[in-house]
């Protein structure tokens, strides 16, 4: 890794929003997106997002289709070639399958030539719950080549193997904000997302806001739209980018096996006192990162000390947002087993094939997968039709292979068309 994390004020920027490519990219007669597409007007390589774990809930109905909703930031490194080609993204997941059971959680994705793979990310304190805890999310190009590390919470948790170089000019995209599939099913309280952009002199920026597209695939929410077809959004500031709000309301209706969390955010502050963190790890005021990922996590680059020099050196920067212990998922699993035949369908209708030509198999003890430090028994999902991967477009690949938790079903990795055979 290669970063340096001075914050600095506005960038000056000479591209104008990129508003046909974004609607373009987010338009799809299932999906629906609160989006906002950011072309900063010279070379990105870093890409900084941050909001808080959200309780998303979704009506207590039987659907025959996987309903779900995503947060994500995106950085498409360069545009120069196709507006919609290599990219890397990162963010927060949930869905509905059945009447009852719900998956939550973090991971990241990138999309390659020809192809795409993602795996959740297992690290962090309470990664798969509604506890409104701040989070944050970013890519960073390494020091040398061209591909990008991601990092969750300030601590790495994989890295890109088939982006594209970073060029100058306005060639590069970050969009961050809200998708929802089922939106007659779902509910989504306003999610606050700050983003910020690192330029070629690794310093970062908040996008100027005439550089900023935005997308609302439903209608606003109004007197005359009114819940569950429409969203509400808010982009905060007339000159910078500070701040994109964006919420999917649904009348109430039961919420779906997970209990709503305190109006109070879990404190990183008081969590990390409680496991006896040490004040400094590699480098990094344990402390005072804690108190500002509690307070305002997009200045924690600037005001903790030791954390800009930890993320450009380290993968470990924040002690208390560790790789899950085998103990820890365990726990979550309890009373949560997914059938083979419900992974299946799920499966068949995430990658738009159709399940009479999906395989199945579970690991054997030997063969379970490694999930940093500890092992989970697995469902493995594949099939050799064509299919459009996780990504909601036009375009197509051959086959995926899909891994699922067989304790909790939820997702842990796949891949699809060549990235599955690279």
């Amino acid at each position: 890794m290669g970063i340096a994390l001075p914050l600095a004020g506005a960038a000056p920027a000479q591209a104008a929003a990129p508003t046909t490519a974004c609607n373009t990219m987010y338009s799809a007669q299932i999906t629906f997106w609160a989006m906002t597409c950011s072309r900063p007007g010279q070379p990105v390589i870093g890409g900084f997002a941050t909001w808080r774990n959200v309780p998303i809930t979704y009506d207590q109905v039987s659907t025959t289709a996987t309903v779900q909703t995503a947060n994500y930031l995106r950085v498409t490194p360069n545009t120069d070639g196709n507006e919609f080609g290599r990219n890397i993204e990162i963010g927060l997941y949930a869905e509905k399958t059945g009447k009852t059971t719900m998956k939550y959680g973090p991971r990241w994705t990138e999309l390659g030539k020809s192809g795409g793979r993602t795996k959740a990310i297992t690290a962090g304190v309470n990664p798969t719950k509604q506890d409104k805890r701040n989070h944050t999310y970013m890519v960073v190009r390494q020091a040398t080549g061209n591909q990008w590390d991601v990092l969750y919470d300030f601590n790495t948790v994989g890295s890109t193997t088939d982006q594209l170089k970073v060029i100058g000019g306005a060639t590069n995209r970050v969009d961050v904000g809200l998708e929802v599939t089922g939106p007659q099913y779902t509910n989504v309280p306003s999610i606050a997302n700050r983003m910020q952009f690192m330029d070629g002199n690794k310093s970062w920026h908040q996008v100027a806001t005439k550089n900023v597209a935005k997308v609302l695939s439903l209608p606003a929410c109004s007197s005359t739209n009114k819940p569950p077809y429409c969203f509400t959004s808010k982009l905060t500031d007339t000159t910078t980018f500070t701040q994109w709000s964006a919420s999917k309301p649904r009348k109430p209706a039961p919420s779906v096996t997970v209990t709503r969390a305190s109006a109070v955010p879990s404190s990183w502050a008081l969590l990390r006192q409680a496991e006896g963190i040490p004040a400094v790890v590699n480098g990094v005021d344990q402390n005072a990162l804690s108190s500002c990922l509690d307070r305002d996590p997009d200045s924690c680059l600037q005001t903790v000390p030791g954390l800009a020099e930890c993320v450009r050196t380290a993968h470990v920067c924040n002690a208390v947002a560790v790789e899950a212990k085998p103990q820890a998922m365990a726990a979550r699993a309890v009373g949560d087993a997914p059938s083979a035949a419900s992974l299946r369908e799920r499966a068949a209708h995430s990658f738009a094939v159709d399940p009479r030509h999906v395989d199945l198999a579970r690991s054997s003890t030997t063969g379970e997968r490694s999930l940093g430090t500890g092992t989970e028994p697995t469902w493995t999902v594949s099939s050799q039709q064509m299919t459009p991967g996780l990504e909601h477009d036009h375009r197509r690949y051959r086959g995926f292979t899909a891994v699922y938790s067989a304790r909790t079903g939820q997702l842990l990795e796949a891949c699809w068309g060549g990235m599955c055979r690279s």
